[in-house]
């Protein structure tokens, strides 16, 4: 009988998307995997009502499906077919008018998915992989990584000592990985909650389709539906239930404001008069007064691993406001970067190392994604809070209409070409996760940052500063020539006046 070949083990501290992909990643290099998350399994029927208390359409992009080709080819196909594609926004006004804003000139579309699904499908690929094993209602207690432990709780509240030769953190904002790493890395740490909160409300779905009787959607489903109004705003996403998911995001103090269902009426007419008979009166004040405000955080970390031990990815490293669609995308992006790094400095999962010894080449792929995904992290976490204002106040401004209108101009002329978006490790993987360091052609931010999935966050940042000072001087220029234009035809006016003047 041949002797079976010895690996070392990682545990996966949160089973959500970010912690399923880490998995299947890890389990694929060799690795024997635990993921061990402090919830109930999501799949019981008896979750379903809780996760619906907390459900934000997740928007996977490119950066998101490359992540799922590069690790698990097949499952984005899978992924993509239970989502809607949105091929651009429709700002609705006061007045109930609509405007249509492509997302990409070449018709790529951003894809509403539900959280649920997402997460419940990765969770079946994982349980799949004969080397993954999964441990619900298990809540870390302490993580000791030195002597490479931790002491978990499960459901009956027995304390059990778990094993480990790396521990990734994928368990969200508040991670408790993340906060154990503290005490022994000094960690740069910083949490921000934004005085804003967001609501959820449900459109339901329209009366039946004479043709198959099947329900209909009440707006476009191919569309990010947003009503801006400069301090606040209105969205709504698809489902394949043909409902809709509406998402309030106001100031705290405009929530606090809403205090009877008569003054939450009168100002959901006020601000939004074609949405609320679409939602209806009874639909809007119940979801009032049954969904809980959440609250919106920013969490930037640094560095973001301790020695070949631990690393923290997703929200644990990085929570984002939700308001570029990057949130999810970041993080299962941040798989396949970590997933290229672990193949190109060749970590061998069979390699086996004592309590004090140190895998040197796990260590060195861990710093190397440290040092290389800071930049990248922090301007996509910039970048999502500065789109507030552009999709609650911008999008409805003369300036910003004609520096879209200057900015897909350049790019009509100047782009050639659209990268794939996948980019797939193979048998040699690449040597770099963003091949693309300087961009050929005019190409929008939200056109780099979306649908490109070869270039950095950061890179995109800086390319697209570049570009804004071009428009800026367009603007000054068309300015300039407007005012030149004005004032010689007053001057030729005046003369011609005067020239009347001294006839008569």
């Amino acid at each position: 009988m041949a002797e079976h070949r010895k690996v070392r083990k990682a545990v996966v501290v949160g089973a959500g998307p970010v912690g399923c992909l880490s998995a299947i990643a890890l389990a694929k290099q060799g690795w024997h995997v635990e993921i061990y998350e402090g919830r109930p399994d999501l799949r019981l029927p008896s979750s379903k009502s809780a996760a619906q208390q907390r459900s934000i359409n997740l928007a996977i992009s490119a950066r998101g499906i490359t992540a799922l080709q590069a690790i698990h080819p097949g499952a984005s196909d899978r992924f993509l077919r239970a989502a809607i594609p949105m091929r651009g926004r429709m700002i609705h006004d006061v007045q109930g008018n609509q405007d249509s804003q492509a997302y990409d000139r070449n018709g790529q579309s951003i894809n509403s998915i539900d959280r649920a699904l997402l997460n419940e499908d990765l969770l079946e690929e994982a349980v799949a992989v004969p080397n993954i094993k999964i441990f619900f209602n298990h809540k870390i207690v302490n993580i000791d990584f030195d002597a490479r432990h931790m002491s978990v709780k499960d459901e009956t509240a027995r304390e059990l000592r778990v094993a480990f030769d790396l521990c990734i953190g994928a368990d969200g904002s508040y991670s408790v990985v993340r906060r154990q790493m503290m005490r022994v890395v000094r960690m740069d740490y910083q949490q921000t909650y934004i005085p804003h909160e967001y609501l959820e409300l449900r459109m339901p779905a329209g009366l039946p389709n004479p043709v198959d009787g099947e329900p209909t959607f009440l707006l476009d489903p191919n569309h990010l539906h947003i009503w801006p109004r400069h301090s606040f705003m209105l969205i709504a996403l698809p489902n394949k239930d043909k409902t809709f998911t509406c998402t309030l995001f106001a100031p705290t103090t405009e929530f606090e404001r809403l205090k009877t269902r008569e003054i939450t009426l009168k100002w959901f007419k006020s601000n939004f008069p074609d949405a609320l008979p679409l939602i209806g009166e009874e639909a809007l004040l119940r979801d009032f007064e049954k969904n809980p405000r959440s609250a919106l955080i920013t969490v930037k970390a640094s560095p973001y691993h301790y020695k070949d031990r631990a690393i923290i990815l997703g929200d644990a490293a990085h929570s984002m406001v939700p308001f570029y669609g990057q949130g999810l995308n970041c993080g299962l992006e941040d798989v396949r970067v970590l997933d290229l790094l672990l193949r190109q400095h060749q970590v061998d999962p069979a390699l086996q190392f004592g309590v004090g010894q140190e895998d040197a080449r796990l260590a060195r792929a861990l710093h190397v994604y440290s040092e290389t995904r800071y930049e990248d992290l922090i301007a996509i976490s910039e970048l999502a809070m500065a789109n507030y204002t552009e999709m609650r106040h911008s999008v409805t401004t003369p300036l910003y209409r004609f520096r879209k209108a200057m900015d897909n101009i350049l790019y009509s002329l100047t782009a050639h070409q659209v990268m794939p978006a996948v980019i797939s490790p193979g048998p040699t993987p690449a040597t770099d996760p963003f091949p693309t360091k300087r961009p050929s052609g005019w190409l929008p931010l939200y056109t780099m940052v979306t649908f490109r999935p070869d270039i950095g966050y950061a890179t995109a940042r800086r390319e697209s500063r570049r570009q804004a000072q071009v428009l800026q001087y367009a603007t000054w220029a068309s300015t300039a020539v407007a005012v030149g234009t004005v004032a010689i035809t007053c001057i030729n006016l005046w003369r011609r006046f005067r020239a009347l003047r001294s006839a008569a």
